[in-house]
């Protein structure tokens, strides 16, 4: 018995078979193609959507729309790679309809639309909201760090700037003493050594010029870094494993773990992001309030006070820091706060009130103090090494002491920020291999993580609802 045979590749046909044969009926690209066809791209902000009456033709950017939507989907990002897909690929092919653009028009579509990128992004996550895919009950805040395209060789901190110059004048005063020790014994060497030491010393007062030069543009714009390659990157923190790179913000429905907001920016920490990553996501769910939840790393009180006045309720850990802290004492959350009679209650059972006064950023800070029960206290080892313990209290303080009696009635709730927001980075970065960009500068780099947070968007929900429920919800 013969094995089953093909058709000979030289063999003509009467009549070939039709390419929408070779994509099934339930094919991500059909979505991709009648989602794009949807969509009005000129108020989306994509230029050259209406082509020109003279002049060689272009290509429509919906088609390129639909390339690149179909690349991230697919962990397919490059546009060499791209364009050779539009070659080999029969759902590329089909996509496009036998469109081949070379890989310089396909960057250059993205270089050009990256503010485009993310009202597409919008678009999806308000059919989201028509397929009642959102809780909107709880958001995840969290941020990541995705490598920029810069080396940390090329990135120099204020720090780093003014060492070297340090080590280069220290160099340069050993290379001339040492130039000066050599004049005696020139004849003898040919001036050989003479002749690198003089080489080693242009090359280092070269590299100390440019370094002043970077050290007197951060004085200039007061930037405490400067990046060559990317201008825009930062270092970010050591524990992250990310030299230089961004810092990636989402706000994630807990229901299906989808992304209702996102956002890059290359701010290091990210204290005081809370806000501004939560409050466009509940416009965008559209309620009244909602809950928000994030890691001790968003733990600032003025970020907190406003997510308040937004019109959500914040679930944040009190991290523990603080020269107390550090020492062993007792922490400032075991002093107890009685807003009645305005006075801390510490761990001993004395009371401290208030005793002196002063501003901190804008707001009234006051110092609690009970400097005679410090005196004769047994526990004042524990407490302080001074002569007495003081306790500060910002005037809006009582925001705090609200979300800490909210963390004490809900303590899962940070479980469910972790389960939940952790979920989009491990797929961004593992599954769909995207722990870098591909792109320089920070508005280039917002564009390209709107098609990645699109293209997470779109599997989760294929996982989901599936795709004849998908294509009903575009109709409606």
């Amino acid at each position: 018995m013969t094995h089953i045979a093909g058709h000979e590749r030289s063999q003509a046909l009467l009549l070939p078979e039709s390419l929408d044969e070779y994509v099934g009926p339930e094919n991500p690209v059909r979505f991709i193609d009648a989602f794009i066809d949807g969509l009005d791209l000129a108020a989306a902000g994509f230029v050259r959507v209406t082509s020109k009456a003279t002049g060689r033709p272009g290509y429509d950017p919906k088609d390129l729309l639909k390339l690149y939507i179909y690349g991230y989907l697919n962990r397919v990002r490059s546009s060499r790679r791209l364009e050779a897909e539009t070659n080999r690929n029969l759902e590329v092919i089909w996509l496009l309809r036998h469109l081949k653009p070379n890989f310089k028009t396909i960057a250059d579509f993205r270089r050009l639309n990256h503010k485009a990128f993310r009202p597409v992004f919008r678009q999806f996550v308000l059919l989201c909201r028509q397929m009642n895919l959102f809780g909107r009950e709880l958001l995840a805040v969290d941020g990541t760090r995705i490598k920029a395209v810069n080396n940390k060789d090329r990135n120099f901190t204020r720090a780093s700037l003014t060492k070297f110059i340090e080590l280069a004048d220290a160099k340069m005063d050993d290379y001339m003493k040492r130039l000066d020790e050599c004049d005696a014994a020139e004849a003898k060497t040919g001036g050989s050594r003479v002749k690198n030491l003089a080489e080693k010393i242009t090359a280092i007062h070269g590299r100390r010029t440019r370094c002043k030069e970077m050290l007197a543009h951060l004085d200039k714009t007061g930037e405490d870094q400067i990046s060559l390659t990317d201008p825009d990157s930062r270092a970010m923190a050591a524990h992250t494993h990310v030299a230089v790179g961004y810092n990636v913000q989402v706000a994630v429905d807990v229901k299906h773990k989808l992304i209702v907001e996102q956002q890059v920016t290359n701010q290091v920490v990210d204290m005081g992001m809370m806000t501004q990553t939560a409050e466009p996501a509940k416009e965008v769910l559209g309620v009244e309030t909602i809950d928000v939840v994030a890691d001790k790393g968003y733990f600032k009180i003025e970020d907190i006070e406003a997510c308040e006045t937004a019109g959500m309720v914040p679930y944040v850990p009190r991290p523990q820091r603080g020269p107390s802290v550090k020492a062993g004492l007792f922490r400032k959350d075991e002093f107890a706060y009685d807003a009645e009679s305005d006075r801390y209650t510490c761990p001993a059972g004395q009371h401290l009130h208030p005793y002196t006064s002063s501003l901190l950023r804008g707001l009234k800070k006051t110092n609690y103090v009970n400097k005679l029960a410090c005196d004769n206290c047994k526990l004042r080892h524990l407490c302080t090494n001074g002569k007495f313990r003081a306790v500060s209290r910002l005037e809006n303080e009582a925001v705090l002491d609200r979300m800490q009696a909210r963390l004490a009635k809900r303590p899962g709730v940070l479980d469910q920020r972790r389960e939940t927001v952790e979920h989009p980075f491990g797929t961004i970065k593992q599954w769909m291999n995207q722990g870098a960009f591909l792109m320089r500068g920070l508005e280039k780099v917002r564009g390209e993580f709107s098609l990645t947070a699109l293209a997470y968007n779109l599997r989760r929900v294929l996982n989901i609802v599936g795709f004849s429920d998908l294509m009903a919800a575009l109709a409606a």
